[in-house]
């Protein structure tokens, strides 16, 4: 077990946006979490990642207790994840946004405007490397394409730390070469890093070609949860999402 959530429950007024949700993940699972936008995807996210406090439940991380921590503290221990918006700095180079998730992990502080950044260089390159953006080092973030911006977010997250990440939509608006390229890059990320990986996604054919394991969300509860095929077969995902990611 990596995380373990227990009965992790919020609401707002009168909306229970995640329901007592009882979740595990394995090491090394790559594992995929749809439903329609207002199922509770995010916010669960945000429970698990602490940048929401939960009303009641408990999350673990390996054998440590996370419920709300922090959202730095809890990246720090190694739970990573990336927003449904771009979440860079804009005006920073490729290099730096990377540089500065690296400082960050290791509650270092430097500017950029002095002598740092030869520092950690060879970590970043690497880093970079690994998610095909070496050539784009030098350009400011603001200028990536859509899909190289997701792909920053991906090794600002391996930068901070991250043996589990948690991917909010990231195939969102890309074009379909991109998505393709994309899934294939969470999956070798997956594999050559060993993380375990948990993403939110609308796109069925990237969930189908790539999770493991799925779980269902509908109005704050896990509906239903299994292999990919499970998933395609049970007929309350079938009632409910008829046309869902529509």
């Amino acid at each position: 077990m990596i995380l373990r959530c227990d009965s992790l429950a919020k609401s707002f007024g009168g909306n229970q946006a995640v329901d007592n949700v009882t979740l595990t993940i394995e090491p090394g699972e790559i594992s995929a979490i749809i439903g329609p936008n207002g199922a509770g995807k995010t916010t669960l996210f945000h429970l698990i990642t602490g940048y929401l406090p939960a009303d009641g439940g408990r999350v673990w991380f390996r054998e440590s207790e996370i419920t709300n921590l922090p959202a730095h503290k809890i990246s720090r221990v190694g739970v990573t994840r990336t927003f449904q918006g771009s979440n860079l700095f804009p005006r920073m180079t490729v290099f730096e946004n990377v540089q500065v998730a690296l400082f960050a992990q290791r509650g270092q502080s430097a500017s950029l405007r002095t002598s740092a950044g030869g520092l950690v260089r060879r970590e970043v390159e690497e880093i970079l490397g690994s998610v095909s953006l070496q050539d784009s080092s030098g350009k400011q973030a603001e200028v990536l394409s859509g899909g190289n911006k997701r792909r920053l977010e991906l090794a600002i997250a391996i930068a901070a730390g991250g043996e589990l990440l948690l991917l909010d939509e990231p195939t969102a608006g890309i074009d379909p070469k991109e998505t393709e390229a994309m899934t294939r890059l969470i999956e070798g990320l997956a594999r050559h890093r060993g993380l375990t990986v948990v993403f939110i996604e609308h796109d069925m054919e990237v969930v189908f070609a790539i999770a493991q394991k799925v779980r269902v969300m509908h109005r704050g509860k896990i509906l239903a949860q299994g292999s990919p095929e499970e998933i395609r077969s049970d007929e309350r995902v079938r009632d409910a999402y008829l046309g869902w990611g529509a």
